[in-house]
Parts: structure tokens; sequence; C-alpha cells
């Protein structure tokens, strides 16, 4: 809109511009137009040379030529010839042909001269002597050519910075005033847009916008209003069916636990009491996905270096073949329990798939970088995406000793996602292009 206001007063400064050049052109051609009027009137009433004309041709500054005066430097100037014939015609004079050109005035001594005289006499309030000089002139029949040199007086002084002054005057209060009229329009869509983003991040309804500015933003307001707390609610609803199911569920998985100790073949006892666990390891899963769009704990504080060497600790310690590899100090704001849950769950599909995990944490410019490789088969290119979708696993059968319930990187995603970052997974390969392992990325923001 600045661009646009601004080309449309250049362009309002160039119109007036030309315009003036216009005037001070006309002008210059009725004064010719005059003197050549004059000029024949005073040769049709006194003759063709007697003293009275010659005398009135030098008063006029008019001269007469038997051949034309244009030369073949000289540039024709058609709208003032135009122009010229048409006020000479106004007046009953008839002619044969009109030329109408510019010449450097340094040609013409004798107005240098005159320009000399006038700046003696007026001093500074003398005008700038000029540089050109336009020559008009007409062939009439049968007395051959009359022309007459008018000098073109230079632009006003000042002219040209006053209409730049102008524009920039014109263009500043069009534009202040614009802008403050927009921004007390955006002014709400601002405190909008900035009240999606916290409930994108908190799903809190508290604290909504009161309705204001035009009657479509209070409208858009109002409905945002309404969407919000409908969503809320919602989300409200789902926590407390979540947790009556996760409590309807672990109370009878709880009584089933107790009841199989009852059984006496302990291979068929042990078989059970996996399947309850499988049932409610699945559970928990499935609950802290659900949970982990609206978070209670707080954002801590945190040395993400020393959570993920918890991590590997853990797993060290039951003698899993886990390396950390990042002893450098990364602190920043997260809830140390979900992340590493999400650290946890990738070292697990790591050791499950490809026998080994490697962590490796590092700062890039802006993010916290932590990788976990391992040497496995790897995942098809086209599978990547899927299989981070819940209850995809890399080996298709429901077998919990090979695999869960097919969450564990989806639940690593969303976590991820949570504090702002993201998961990718790609696979490694050597220099021939074979895969030679699997590689899952969380980036957290700094």
């Amino acid at each position: 809109m600045a661009l646009a206001l601004l080309l449309a007063q250049g362009i309002s400064a160039a119109l007036l511009w030309r315009a003036q050049a216009e005037r001070r052109e006309a002008a210059l051609v009725h004064t010719a137009a005059i003197r050549l009027f004059a000029a024949t009137r005073e040769q049709r009433l006194e003759g063709r040379h007697p003293p009275g004309a010659i005398e009135a041709a030098r008063q006029l500054r008019v001269e007469t030529a038997a051949a034309s005066p244009l030369k073949p430097e000289d540039h024709r100037n058609s709208r003032a010839e135009r122009e010229l014939q048409e006020v000479l015609a106004g007046q009953g004079l008839t002619t044969k042909a009109v030329l109408v050109f510019r010449r450097g005035a340094q040609e013409y001594p004798m107005l240098s001269r005159r320009a000399a005289r006038r700046a003696k006499v007026l001093g500074d309030r003398a005008p700038p002597s000029p540089r050109e000089v336009m020559v008009a002139a007409v062939e009439l029949a049968p007395q051959g050519w009359m022309l007459v040199r008018v000098p073109i007086p230079r632009p006003e002084r000042g002219l040209l910075a006053t209409l730049i002054a102008q524009t920039l005057l014109l263009y500043g209060l069009l534009f202040g005033a614009i802008a403050l009229i927009v921004g007390q329009i955006t002014k709400p869509l601002k405190a909008l847009t900035r009240r999606l983003e916290q409930f994108a991040q908190t799903r809190d309804a508290q604290g909504q916008l009161e309705p204001q500015g035009p009657d479509d933003m209070h409208r858009l307001i109002v409905a945002h209003n309404a969407m919000e707390a409908r969503l809320a609610s919602l989300l409200d609803e789902k926590d407390v069916m979540l947790g009556a199911i996760g409590h309807d569920l672990k109370t009878p998985l709880a009584a089933l636990r107790v009841r199989i100790e009852g059984v006496e073949n302990p291979a068929e006892r042990a078989k059970m009491a996996a399947t309850i666990e499988d049932i409610t390891r699945s559970l928990d899963d499935i609950l802290s996905l659900a949970r982990v769009g609206r978070p209670s704990d707080p954002l801590e504080v945190t040395d993400l270096s020393a959570l993920v060497a918890g991590v590997a600790e853990e797993f060290e310690d039951m003698g899993e073949p886990v390396e950390f590899f990042g002893a450098q100090r990364t602190v920043l704001a997260l809830r140390a329990t979900w992340l590493r849950r999400a650290v946890r769950n990738l070292v697990v599909n790591a050791l499950r798939y490809g026998q080994t995990a490697r962590i490796v944490l590092t700062s890039e410019n802006t993010h916290a970088v932590i990788r976990i490789d391992d040497d496995g088969p790897g995942i098809a290119a086209d599978q990547i995406e899927r299989m981070q979708e819940p209850f995809t696993r890399g080996e298709p059968s429901r077998n919990s000793i090979t695999g869960g319930a097919g969450l564990g990187l989806t639940l690593a995603r969303a976590i991820a996602e949570q504090h702002g970052g993201s998961l990718r997974l790609e696979n490694r390969r050597d220099d021939a292009g074979d895969i030679t392992g699997l590689t899952a990325t969380i980036r957290l923001p700094l």
C-alpha cells in the first residue's frame, strides 16, 4: 500500500511538472504568434518594405528570410507547429508552412548582452539568462519566410523542490492516516492470532478475547470464543473418559493378576501374566498418547545432557549395548518425564530391531539435537512416515516379544512436537548405497 501510494504521488507530481511545461510552451507559442501576426499586419498596412515596417519588425524582433531557417541538426516540435498554425489561422493568417524548433542561446550573443544589462539593472532580482531559444518561422505567399526567436525562460527556482516537498508531504499525511486506520482495524486480528497460538500450546480456554473491532472482526472473535470453549470442553471430556477407562480397565486387570495366582500350571500362569502385562503396557501407552497434547506438569529448566545420559545408564545397568556421546551441557525448559519417555521409546526400538543403540547429543544453531543410531535393517523409504502413525509396527505380527502396540514412535513424535520440536527417521547408507541402520533424530528448540 505504501509503495502504491508513493507511486501515485510520484505520477501526480510528474503530471503537474508536465502540465506546467506544456503551459510554458503554449505561452511561448502564443508570444511568437502575436509577434508574427503584428509584423504581418504592419506589412499589409505599409507595404512590402517601408521604413515603418522595418522599424516595427525590429521592435518585435521579427526577421524575414528567403529560404527556410531549418538546419539539418534542428529537431522540429510538431505539436507546437500545429498550435501555432491554429492560432494564426484563427486570426485570418494563411500560412504555407510552419516551423517550430529549439536552438541553444549561445548562437545569439545579443541575448547574452541583453541578460547582462538586465542583471546590471535588477541585480539579484533579475531572472537567469536563458539557455535555449524557440524559433518560430512561417512561410507566407508571396512574402517568403518570417521568423521570430523567443527566449525560453528557465524553470522557476525551487519549482522542482516544491513539487518534491508537496509530494512527500501528501504521501506522509495519507500514509500516516491509512497506517493508523489499518492498525486500528488489524489490532483485534493480531490479538486473535496471539490467542490462537496460546490456545494451540496450552489447550486452555481461560482468558478468552473480548469482542472488538469492526463488525466482521467482532463476529469472528465471538465465533472463535465459542469454538475454543467447545474444543476445551471436548478435551476435558476426553480426559475424563480416558481416566475412567483407565480406572475401569486397570482394576479388573489387577483382579485377574491376583486370580491367576491360583492357576496350578506354571507355564499357563506365566502366559496369562504376560498377557495381562502386555494389555497394561498398551493401555498406559494409549493413555499417555491421549494426554500428551494437554500436559499437566509445567516446563522446568533441565540439563538435557544429564537427562539423556540417565536414560542411557538405565539400559547399561540392564546389560543392554547402549552408548552415549555428548558431554556438552545443554540447558533448556522442558518436561523431563515426557522427554525421558520419548528417548527411552526410541532406544527400545533401536535395541529391538538393530541390537545396539548409540545416542549422540549435539547443538546445531538454535536447536538441541538428539540422534539415536542402530545397526538394523532400516525402514523402507515409502514406509517411514507411516511408521510414526498409531498402531503401526515394523514387525506386522502382534507378538509382544517382537514389538509392542505400535505406539512408541507415535508417542515419541507427539512428545517432540509438544516441546516445539520434531522427530525424523532416516536410513543410513554406506558408500555402495546399502542400508546400514536407522537414525532417529529429535530436534528441540533451545
